[in-house]
């Protein structure tokens, strides 16, 4: 069959939905799914509704039945659906069972393969056991991970099967035609698309894409760790305390930088005594470019850290400080443009007598930081990232970044906040 776009319907909310999903159709996409969230948060009337506004479109209700497959198969066609989701992992009866009541109730069947642990293999059973479609699926929580796209996965089931593929999972502008090359039948491109501020254009863009023109777009990027630097600079420390529960946020020190700096990089990490500067200064000569050097005072009253730091730090490739006690020559460093946080300016420096160490584990502002992890700052404060989960949190600060961007779009269309999250229809039934 000839390649068609799926966009996913990926929304909590019906209202943003409906209204997406005639963006992405005028933009080119040819296939509504109604996404998992949907479904679980409106039920089958999010299919009604979708069949209704688009009534000559296929729709796919996006269930991911493990068991039960008959009645879901029945249900969601009954609402209007002409393809629904089995799960690969699912039992051999339950597939059958979906594939039954699809050709009573006239629905077809599409096998979502997402964590089997042999997809070419189960490719193989499903199709005997009737599906008219498998997907090849990555899903959300792997791509945040960095997980290396399955298409060498993709070739060989299109190989090994005759019915047509579907791949979805962290597919973009970027990597579309990859897939068409491999084979794919069908493209499913959820937040690439929901979350742009202009849902037309991008579902035009993969469009043109899955034939193989170059489209220069970022949206719905996943990064690995050598692309880390790139994506905390596009996240802001608001966005990644949303992305990591709250976790990681350095408090009190306070940020002594230009207006739209944002410092990234990695800590090298130094603890050492009030007005005690030795330490800090010869951790420059250790620092690699692109660190931040992080300071434990213990709040002392006494600086550690200067101008003639600053410069030298600068000098190295180092992107900023960060000091849990005090700086001063702060006009100087600011002149110079070297990002700097700290919990108090004072205009008294101590004497270098060496006490301390470079390298350790510290506690700065009430978080542990250790040598090599990330460091974001910004003019809303700090947070630290462990370098353990370093790539996930990354690629969820950008999730969130671009969600809110969709968002304010909404907004500025003449709808407001609580209106565009339902905040009435979601807050605890009393």
């Amino acid at each position: 069959m000839k390649p068609v776009l799926q966009v996913a319907l990926d929304l909590m909310q019906l209202n943003r939905a409906v209204a997406i999903a005639h963006e992405a159709a005028e933009g080119g996409a040819d296939w509504i799914e109604v996404g998992t969230p949907l479904i679980k948060s409106d039920g089958a009337e999010a299919v009604r509704a979708i069949r209704r506004e688009f009534p000559n479109r296929k729709i796919i209700a996006d269930t991911k039945t493990m068991d039960v497959g008959g009645l879901e198969v029945e249900m969601m066609a009954k609402a209007g659906a002409d393809i629904v989701t089995v799960l690969g992992l699912a039992d051999d009866s339950t597939i059958a069972e979906a594939v039954s009541a699809g050709k009573k109730y006239g629905a077809e069947v599409m096998v979502d393969m997402i964590n089997v642990p042999d997809r070419v293999s189960r490719a193989k059973t499903v199709e005997k056991l009737g599906a008219s479609y498998i997907c090849l699926h990555m899903g959300i929580d792997s791509q945040m991970r960095g997980e290396a796209q399955p298409v060498d996965v993709l070739r060989t089931i299109v190989q090994e099967t005759s019915v047509p593929i579907a791949a979805a999972g962290g597919i973009t502008v970027e990597n579309a035609a990859v897939y068409v090359d491999a084979g794919a039948s069908i493209i499913i491109v959820g937040g690439g698309i929901i979350k742009a501020a202009d849902v037309k254009r991008s579902a035009a863009d993969i469009v043109s894409s899955m034939s193989g023109r170059k489209v220069d777009s970022v949206l719905s990027k996943k990064y690995s760790e050598e692309g880390l630097f790139e994506a905390f600079s596009k996240a802001s420390t608001c966005n990644i305390s949303d992305a990591f529960h709250k976790k990681g946020v350095i408090m009190g020190l306070r940020p002594f930088i230009g207006e739209g700096v944002r410092m990234v990089g990695r800590a090298l990490t130094v603890q050492t005594a009030n007005g005690d500067w030795a330490k800090p200064v010869e951790a420059i000569d250790r620092a690699k470019p692109g660190d931040v050097i992080v300071i434990d005072v213990g709040n002392a009253p006494v600086a550690v850290w200067g101008e003639l730091a600053s410069h030298s730090a600068m000098t190295m490739g180092a992107v900023g400080v960060v000091i849990d006690g005090a700086i001063r020559d702060i006009d100087d460093i600011k002149r110079i443009g070297f990002p700097a946080f700290a919990r108090s300016v004072v205009p008294c420096a101590g004497e270098p007598k060496g006490y301390g160490g470079i390298g350790i584990e510290v506690t700065i502002g009430g978080q542990v930081v250790r040598t090599g992890d990330w460091i974001i700052g910004d003019e809303n404060g700090l947070v630290v990232v462990p370098k353990e989960t370093a790539v996930e949190v990354a690629n969820r600060a950008i999730d969130v970044n671009e969600r809110e961007n969709r968002t304010r779009e909404e907004v500025k269309r003449g709808s407001t906040l609580s209106k565009v999250n339902e905040l009435a229809k979601w807050e605890p039934v009393k």
